[in-house]
């Protein structure tokens, strides 16, 4: 079984689509093992309750320094022995020596075709915002692996999502976590589970078979 932690920070739309595929047999060989959020009484929390899935805190404000709200969340993430750390949402920057200890081990799903719309800055309805500024007539969601750099690991896989004329950034972001992320986070962890995925120079080979 794949010992996967979910790391949040919000609503837990993303975590609930994993939640929902392990229950309902799209996501084999898992087993969700912990949820931490960096934010107290949020939704993604009552998600995990909900669901069974013992849940952590561990909040920037409870802490004297950034170095050791690093530590206590690198704590957090030992403590459940995951195989893989799933980020679902997660609105933190990740400490390298986290990144480095879990190497190809953490995923995080964006909510564009990387490497447009993405980096420094891009997150949430931001990139929605962006792609409708912009015009593209074609926009999507990533899952990748995650190393030191900001949305720059290895993909393991894209979804595309047609850009309407008349989308505000609300609506498009909920058609690409329909019609995307929710798809696409799910049949990575599943393809993982199940030793479907690996990484060579940087590039990842899927076995979708």
């Amino acid at each position: 079984m794949l010992r996967t932690a979910v790391l949040v920070s919000g609503g837990g739309t993303n975590l609930q689509a994993v939640i929902d595929g392990v229950k309902e047999g799209k996501i084999t060989n898992t087993e969700l093992v912990r949820v931490i959020s960096n934010k107290p009484g949020v939704k993604a929390l009552e998600r995990a309750e909900k669901a069974g899935i013992a849940t952590a805190v561990v909040s920037k404000k409870d802490f004297a320094s950034l170095e050791e709200f690093n530590d206590a969340l690198l704590s957090a993430i030992d403590e459940a022995e995951p195989d893989l750390i799933v980020l679902a949402g997660f609105l933190v920057v990740l400490p390298e020596k986290l990144v480095k200890k879990y190497s190809n081990k953490i995923i995080n799903i964006h909510p564009s075709l990387i490497p447009s719309f993405c980096g420094v800055g891009y997150y949430g309805l931001k990139v929605h915002e962006e792609v409708i500024k912009r015009g593209v007539k074609v926009t999507g969601a990533t899952v990748h692996f995650v190393d030191e750099g900001c949305d720059s690991g290895p993909i393991i896989l894209q979804k595309a999502v047609e850009v309407q004329q008349d989308d505000t950034p609300e609506v498009l972001q909920r058609r690409v976590m329909e019609q995307a992320e929710w798809k696409i986070m799910p049949q990575a962890i599943d393809l993982i589970a199940n030793g479907k995925v690996t990484v060579v120079d940087r590039k990842v080979k899927v076995d979708l078979k």
